[in-house]
């Protein structure tokens, strides 16, 4: 009876490697690349002040709506790992409500500390 048991669990185990579902398996424990999909490439620096960083964006051309869930994501990631909730209190520009950024040469960088529950 045991061996029927681990016979099936291998059996079903490489049955799904072929359908995909292997490569979400590597996805959850950090083997894929967590930025893939995304328009464009992030890179994300703690700042000196806790819970503080920077996200920046290589999008020469891009608007923030176009550039925004490239910066979320890394922001989320580091967030939920380090402090143990995904929230970010991302810096805004007073005038429109909007995600505050700045432009250097072709990156757009964006500022944003994690909250704490």
């Amino acid at each position: 009876m045991q061996v029927v048991k681990i016979t099936s669990v291998v059996v079903l185990t490489l049955s799904m490697s072929g359908c995909g579902v292997g490569s979400g398996i590597r996805g959850v424990f950090g083997q894929d690349d967590p930025g893939a999909g995304l328009p464009y490439r992030a890179s994300l620096s703690r700042a000196e002040a806790p819970r503080s960083f920077t996200v920046r964006v290589t999008a020469s051309a891009a608007s923030v709506d176009e550039v925004r869930e490239s910066a979320r994501m890394p922001a989320t990631r580091h967030c939920l790992e380090t402090y143990g909730g995904s929230d970010v209190n991302w810096v805004t520009d007073p005038a429109s409500g909007d995600w505050a950024f700045a432009r250097d040469g072709d990156f757009m960088v964006f500022s944003g500390r994690c909250t704490v529950r």
